[in-house]
């Protein structure tokens, strides 16, 4: 196990509006505001979403795509280097929920995010054994 004091910068409401690509968004406003690490949460609804479950023995993302109108119950995730990590759990009209990571979401018709920015820089590399892009430091 790895630990890092992190301290809080910035803070941020992000209100996305009917329509916006969730990811790209995200992506723009972190390049706009020069956040190099941050933790962040949401709750609001999509109208289609494309999340993913890693598959240990292939090692690769199985996608999943959701398309239909969801409730998102939670979305939690970090941003770093230009790199977002982000899980969600959905909720569908019959009150089941599926959930993973995050690949592409449109919103519909709001989603109310809390970033908070640390002074840090969060700093991804590959992970040999996995494949998968996992924090290596933070600085």
């Amino acid at each position: 196990m790895q630990s890092h004091t992190v301290a809080p910068r910035r803070r941020f409401l992000l209100v996305f509006d009917k329509g916006d690509d969730v990811l790209a968004s995200l992506h723009a406003f972190a390049e706009e505001q020069a956040i190099r690490g941050a933790s962040f949460v949401a709750l609001g609804a999509f109208r289609a979403a494309m999340i993913a479950y890693w598959n240990p023995a292939t090692k690769e993302y199985e996608h999943i795509a959701v398309d239909e109108q969801v409730e998102v119950l939670s979305l939690a995730g970090n941003l770093g280097a230009g790199k977002i990590h982000a899980h969600v759990t959905l909720g569908r009209r019959d009150g089941s929920a599926i959930g993973g990571h995050l690949i592409a979401a449109t919103v519909f018709p709001t989603l109310e995010m809390q970033l908070v920015e640390t002074a840090e820089s969060i700093v991804r590399g590959t992970d040999e054994e996995t494949g998968l892009s996992l924090i290596k430091r933070v600085e």
